[in-house]
Parts: structure tokens; C-alpha cells; sequence
């Protein structure tokens, strides 16, 4: 299994009202092999400063292996060089067996908890964009290599005339809203 490109999205939500739309995209994002939650952290903050934390992630058993196996070398690599990442990528298909493929720890949550008001919530969501893979490995084999990369905001699209005022507003307001 490639991995693709790993990106973090760090999202708030004021007065939040979740129906269950977000998680049934991100799967219909999952079911189409373009995009897979490798975790994913919430954290919720009622009216009175309670706090609730859950995690999320739809990664198969035998991706979670994987992922797990991945995360796992690369911190041994770090901490003890070539014989860590040996002992990390075995623990870490280890704990991806058992379902514990978990980026984010707890400690990543009381740094989020300052952060929100009451009554608001946060998420971290790390994405796999499985869809880049092919991609990536055909700019790789050109001999290519990513820079830099970023957001546009739909205003600046304006500017250069992909969207025309009114669509680029309408976009705009849905991007402030996340």
C-alpha cells in the first residue's frame, strides 16, 4: 500500500451542530479511494468548560498495519537510527493490528482545549490524499519535486479570472465558515 500525501487541518466550530454530515463525506471520500482519516482527533467544549475528546479514524485493519508499521520506523529512525526503525515499524504494526493507530495523543488535545471557547469545538484531522499517489510517483519519475503548496482563496481566482465575483463570494463565505 502507497502512502500519499499527509495533510494536517487543524478546524473549529463555533455553537457546533453535528448531524453526522462531516464523517459520511469523509467516508464517501474513503469509499472512493481518495482520501483516507489516518486520525483524527475532536475535541469538544460544552456551555460550562466540560470537556469531551474522541478520536476517529477509517483506516482497514490491514491498513492500519501499514500506517502503523510507517509511523512506527520513522520514530525509531529518530531515536535510535536504522536498528529503531526495525523495533519501531514492528511495534507500530503492532499497535495498527490492534487498532491503535493514533497520531494524536491527549496532550495534543489540552493544547487545542486553551484555544476554544465554551460551547465550541475543534478538529485535527490528518488526511491521506490516496488520489496524489499517482501523481506524486509520476512527478518523482520526471524527477520532480513539490516546492511549495498552498490554499488560493476563491477572491484571488477572481483576480486572474477563473471565477467570476459573485461565485468567488459565495465560495469565499464557505471557506471563512472553516
Amino acid at each position: 500500500m502507497a502512502i500519499g500525501p499527509v495533510q494536517l487541518l487543524v478546524l473549529g466550530f463555533d455553537h457546533p451542530n453535528f448531524q453526522g454530515e462531516i464523517i459520511e463525506e469523509l467516508e464517501r471520500l474513503r469509499e472512493s479511494n481518495s482520501v483516507r482519516v489516518i486520525d483524527a482527533l475532536a475535541v469538544f467544549k460544552d456551555a460550562d468548560g466540560d470537556i469531551e475528546v474522541a478520536h476517529l479514524s477509517n483506516l482497514s485493519r490491514d491498513e492500519a498495519i501499514e500506517v502503523g508499521s510507517k509511523i512506527g520506523a520513522l520514530i525509531g529512525l529518530g531515536i535510535e537510527g536504522e536498528e529503531g526503525m526495525e523495533a519501531g515499524a514492528v511495534l507500530g504494526a503492532l499497535a495498527g493490528s490492534d487498532g491503535e493507530v493514533e497520531v494524536f495523543d491527549d496532550e495534543d488535545a489540552w493544547d487545542i482545549i486553551e484555544e476554544i471557547p465554551n460551547d465550541s469545538a475543534a478538529a485535527l484531522l490528518l488526511l491521506e490524499h490516496h488520489w496524489a499517489v499517482p501523481l506524486r510517483n509520476a512527478i518523482a519519475r520526471a524527477g520532480g519535486m513539490r516546492i511549495s503548496d498552498g490554499w488560493i482563496s476563491p477572491l484571488d481566482l477572481v483576480e486572474i479570472g477563473l471565477l467570476a465575483a459573485e461565485e468567488a463570494e459565495a465560495h469565499a463565505e464557505l471557506d471563512a465558515a472553516i
